[in-house]
């Protein structure tokens, strides 16, 4: 893998600085903006378009270590710097395109599918850039650096990821997350794995400004998004979801977005396989924001002339309940490359639109509901062509969120009318009264 080359960028182009990916930084030290990872373009189109679909294609899901990731499947575009004896791989990837046929044909979009990126080790798409984040710091000891721990602040899923995935590597893991903030699975995995789980009273951002300052003064590697290194491992949705449909371009993704750094991500999973020519176009992306946290859609109603963070409210879709996103400046970037959209959904919205899509035979998180509701209202505007091909990205598995499934069932969700709401029947031991259950649903369905 020498033969190819990645380091730290800033974002700023005027300012440019580089720094190399075995660095402990976050921030430019000259002018404090982000860092992107930039890979040797002119290296990397050494190779043809074909022979890196082959290549691809051949590693795919195989049993050859560590290529079988389908993350690490493309370890030349994502991170040439680890060795393959250093990766931290738990075959992330290679999730589910699920053909919403059933869904589709209800609203009349035949070319619907949905993204399980919940199908994963740990529950959700957060295994796909903590691959390659924990792999840096496993390189980084064996190189003989010092880094006593890894931290982040976590709603639930970059929590989840982190300590599994230093639990595999044998490194110690340090987990901030908002008091009574996440589920009770979301809480159970980071306990499961042996971090040290620190539940502060506060919000995402309180959380999110303490592990900076812990990770700053004491050389504890910072886990979540603000680290470019993230983004390297989920932009590889976007190269699979070409490869699962034979390195065809879909039109529309629809993404959840919270902390931004996922919308970026496909962003440059798209943008780098359009510069090596393995597509010739790039789709329209739509980031799908909580009503009750929703800073880039207040944003976007101004053409992101302007960016203010806002308070976030509670929101059932936890993971994206943040007023203040860190990668804002990279997915505002994207979204004007891309043409993008922003749109946000009500809490019953989401509610709805997860159950509602639950009926056709999958089992979605909140946050998956954000992205099927915007989904739905853009389809109601006539943006979508008969011909279109439409991604919906699923961010977690729904078991991850099972308060919230039985919320809504029981009608329990304040403010939230439970349109579908699916009880059991309580009923004696009586045949009769069975039958009649029964066929009362039959008749109700065919109704």
């Amino acid at each position: 893998m020498n033969e190819y080359r990645a380091w730290f960028q800033c974002l700023d182009d005027e300012c440019g600085e580089e720094y190399n990916l075995d660095e402990v930084i976050y921030r430019c030290r000259k002018c404090d903006n982000l860092l992107e990872v930039v890979h040797d373009i002119n290296l990397l189109h050494k190779r043809t378009p074909q022979e890196w679909k082959a290549l691809f294609d051949d590693r795919y899901r195989r049993q050859v270590w560590p290529y079988g990731s389908s993350v690490w499947g493309k370890k030349e575009w994502v991170c040439p710097y680890v060795e393959d004896k250093n990766v931290v791989s738990m075959y992330e990837g290679a999730t589910n395109l699920f053909w919403a046929e059933r869904f589709g044909k209800q609203i009349k979009i035949e070319d619907l599918w949905i993204k399980m990126c919940g199908n994963s080790h740990t529950g959700s798409f957060k295994d796909l850039g903590m691959t390659v984040l924990v792999s840096v710091v496993k390189q980084m000891i064996a190189d003989g650096k010092k880094i006593p721990a890894v931290a982040c602040a976590s709603t639930g899923d970059t929590s989840a990821a982190l300590a599994a995935y230093c639990a595999s590597a044998g490194i110690p893991a340090v987990v901030v997350l908002p008091k009574d903030k996440v589920s009770v699975a979301q809480l159970v995995q980071p306990i499961s794995n042996g971090a040290l789980v620190l539940s502060i009273d506060t919000d995402f951002d309180g959380c999110m400004e303490m592990v900076q300052k812990i990770t700053t003064e004491h050389n504890i590697y910072l886990a979540n998004s603000i680290n470019s290194l993230r983004i390297e491992g989920q932009k590889t949705i976007s190269i699979e979801l070409c490869q699962q449909f034979d390195w065809e371009v879909p039109d529309w993704v629809i993404i959840p977005g919270g902390n931004l750094g996922n919308i970026s991500a496909l962003g440059k999973g798209f943008l780098i396989m359009l510069e090596l020519g393995l597509i010739d176009r790039l789709p329209r992306l739509v980031c799908a924001q909580a009503r009750n946290a929703n800073p880039l859609y207040l944003s976007y109603l101004k053409g992101f002339k302007e960016f203010h963070p806002v308070k976030a409210k509670k929101t059932l879709a936890s993971a994206i309940q943040i007023g203040n996103p860190v990668s804002v400046n990279k997915a505002i970037k994207i979204l004007k490359m891309f043409d993008g959209i922003v749109e946000q959904a009500s809490e019953e919205e989401l509610s709805d639109s997860a159950a509602l899509v639950d009926r056709t035979g999958t089992f979605n998180c909140p946050h998956t509901g954000v992205a099927i509701a915007v989904f739905l209202k853009l389809n109601q505007r006539r943006l979508f062509k008969p011909n279109d091909r439409i991604i919906l990205v699923s961010t977690a598995h729904g078991l991850k969120f099972v308060e919230f499934k039985i919320g809504y069932h029981r009608d329990e969700i304040k403010g939230v009318s439970s349109k579908y709401a699916n009880m059991p029947i309580e009923l004696p031991n009586d045949y009769k009264a069975v039958k009649d259950a029964i066929f009362n649903r039959i008749e109700n369905l065919e109704n």
